[in-house]
């Protein structure tokens, strides 16, 4: 049960209803902790802008998911978790790769940008940076566009997942794909 209280659509003051509605027709994402966010729209409105230009840079739309699989495992945020998996099934990662990041093992991915996304990810969050050669082996395998990229989409989604984590906003029951404990 979440911390917050869900906020019906006919109980947000003017301001929330008009993100909240501009969300729902644009992205259709104003669930998980944007119900947290809804409380401040301007943030609310930020996170979107921020998730939608991230979507559009340089990172692969494996790439991206691979990330916030990596993300949503470090919080043991469980509602970006469920979300993440199930995005990464639609884009064509297979349950084995999100499986073996959910028992926080390392996938096998055959796409060296896909293997550095996921140690990028992996080492940013848990030593709080990248050593110099961690750097620069991502720097030539990914370019340093798409290295900026993958450093802002680790901690956009840290947000997203602290966020839910901290509120505890759970996914539905119906959960396909779980986070291990």
């Amino acid at each position: 049960m979440p911390r917050i209280a869900i906020i019906d659509r006919a109980d947000m003051n003017a301001e929330q209803a008009r993100v909240y509605d501009v969300a729902k027709q644009t992205t259709g994402i104003v669930g998980g902790p944007y119900h947290a966010y809804i409380r401040l729209p301007k943030v609310f409105e930020a996170c979107q802008h921020m998730r939608a230009t991230l979507a559009a840079g340089p990172l692969s739309r494996r790439e991206q998911q691979i990330v916030n699989l990596a993300v949503a495992r470090h919080w043991n945020a469980r509602y970006p978790w469920y979300a993440q998996a199930r995005n990464s099934l639609a884009v064509g990662i297979e349950q084995a790769v999100i499986d073996a990041i959910n028992a926080r093992k390392t996938p096998s991915l055959a796409d060296a940008r896909e293997r550095t996304c996921f140690a990028v990810a992996k080492e940013i969050l848990a030593d709080k940076g990248l050593s110099d050669d961690s750097y620069a082996a991502a720097e030539k395998t990914m370019g340093l566009e798409s290295l900026v990229a993958l450093v802002a989409t680790v901690g956009s989604f840290s947000m997203t997942c602290l966020t839910a984590a901290t509120f505890q906003i759970d996914p539905p029951a119906a959960n396909p794909t779980p986070l291990a404990e």
